[in-house]
């Protein structure tokens, strides 16, 4: 599912948490539309449903599981407090499936539609027709939350935004969580498809359906009813699993001297860099297992020159490599030490924080200024002191505060005239600040 979701059973599917929503509606789809409306038309308390909107563009949603009959999250309210919150939907009864596995085998168009991950408007109409409701209506989402707020709380709406994204990726998210997962359905499909192809209906001489080959005085079938009768062939065999470890790169220590220029230390690192990257796309594709993996390396194609020569500087080269990955990146050793440095807390994201790309609008500025207050209690909470752009002081102190555009906070300590990266992000100011400290601690202690 582009990345996004990771296969545990056929029963249950897992899905990281997204990024942000920056703008515009949570679903492109008409079926993720229909999900949110669902949404919209049974909440009965406006103010709730708007802040679980927020929640839901803010990324406060956690890891998502859905299975039958329930998805499941872990929502955080803006002073981080963490809620279990779960959507129940109602599952499909043994004859419900039935006829709806008929309706699907009687149209290529359904079954192409289903291949292509897309759900085809007439399945849904043809559904309700034979008493089926493929897709949620009023009153069908069923919220369940820690908090015990009455009706679909801020947490249960922000979910069900955020499975609007989900579904808008991979429809059969609606099946499963009616209760039956991908793998099952296609096999149950297959096996009804191939039962009515051992016979298929004889066509009169010389009138080849509309739309075939035939229509053009050449024998043949519709583009839609031969995409679907791939369909029936044979599932093809899981594809073997990523090795373990990166394979070895050969060695360029020869007795045959380098040609003018060529630094054999420098390809061997190149070398091995590109085999651990290719290792790491590889997971991203099959996963250890042969399963589908997360989408680790799947941004580093689009790093700039800058970027790379961080993420290389990252694995600690010998210093000579180092010194020639400053030169081309436009950097001096020391900057790209603390770029390096900011690599292995965040990537390109801690890279943009270390620069002070981004300069807050007045609107980011005040939604700070709120967490910052909201971070400690009374009399608990640090001098802090706004100096550029997104930066805060602790008076006092070698610790800073960065906001990145993500609206994580980053922790900074001063050595010497530069801020230097201290630790990973959150979205919790006061646990970024303590990471900067524990950093100081131990850069006293040892």
């Amino acid at each position: 599912m582009s990345g996004y979701g990771q296969v545990r059973e056929d029963h249950e599917r897992t899905f990281a948490a997204l990024p942000p929503a920056r703008s515009g509606g949570f679903a492109r789809t008409w079926w993720g539309r229909a999900w949110t409306k669902a949404l919209e038309s049974s909440a009965l308390d406006g103010r709730q449903l708007k802040t679980g909107r927020r929640y839901a563009r803010a990324g406060a949603v956690g890891a998502v599981s859905v299975r039958p009959g329930r998805i499941t999250a872990v929502v955080k309210d803006e002073d981080g407090t963490a809620y279990r919150s779960d959507v129940l939907v109602q599952e499909f009864s043994e004859g419900q499936w039935e006829r709806l596995l008929d309706l699907v085998v009687d149209s290529a168009g359904h079954i192409a539609a289903l291949l292509e991950r897309e759900v085809a408007p007439l399945l849904a109409e043809d559904a309700t027709a034979t008493g089926i409701d493929l897709l949620p209506g009023v009153g069908d989402l069923e919220p369940e939350c820690d908090c015990r707020a009455w009706d679909h709380c801020p947490h249960t709406a922000a979910l069900c935004y955020h499975v609007a994204r989900l579904l808008d990726e991979d429809p059969f998210l609606l099946l499963l969580v009616r209760g039956r997962g991908e793998r099952a359905l296609m096999d149950q499909l297959r096996t009804r498809s191939a039962s009515r192809a051992v016979a298929p209906p004889a066509r009169s001489a010389g009138k080849p359906s509309p739309g075939t080959a035939g229509d053009r005085g050449m024998p043949g079938v519709s583009a839609e009813e031969a995409y679907a009768a791939a369909f029936l062939l044979p599932p093809l065999p899981a594809p073997p699993g990523a090795p373990p470890v990166p394979g070895q790169p050969p060695s360029l220590d020869t007795e045959t001297p380098p040609g003018p220029g060529v630094d054999p230390t420098a390809l061997e690192f190149l070398a091995a860099d590109a085999a651990t990257r290719a290792h790491r796309l590889l997971l991203d594709l099959v996963g250890p297992g042969g399963g589908p993996g997360g989408t680790t390396g799947s941004t580093e194609a689009r790093l700039t020159v800058a970027q790379d020569a961080a993420r290389l500087a990252a694995g600690e080269p010998v210093p000579r490599i180092a010194t020639r990955l400053a030169s081309g990146s436009g950097r001096s050793k020391a900057e790209l030490e603390l770029a390096a440095c900011a690599w292995r807390f965040g990537g390109t994201a801690a890279l943009a924080v270390l620069d002070e790309e981004w300069a807050p609008d007045s609107g980011a500025l005040a939604r700070a200024g709120e967490r910052l207050l909201e971070a400690w209690a009374d009399g608990e909470r640090p001098a802090l002191r706004r100096t550029t752009g997104a930066c805060w002081t602790v008076t006092g102190t070698r610790a800073q505060l960065r906001l990145g555009e993500d609206d994580r906070w980053w922790p900074y300590l001063r050595s010497g005239s530069r801020w230097c990266p201290a630790g990973p992000p959150d979205r919790d100011p006061a646990t970024a600040l303590a990471t900067a400290f524990a950093a100081d601690a131990n850069e006293a202690g040892g």
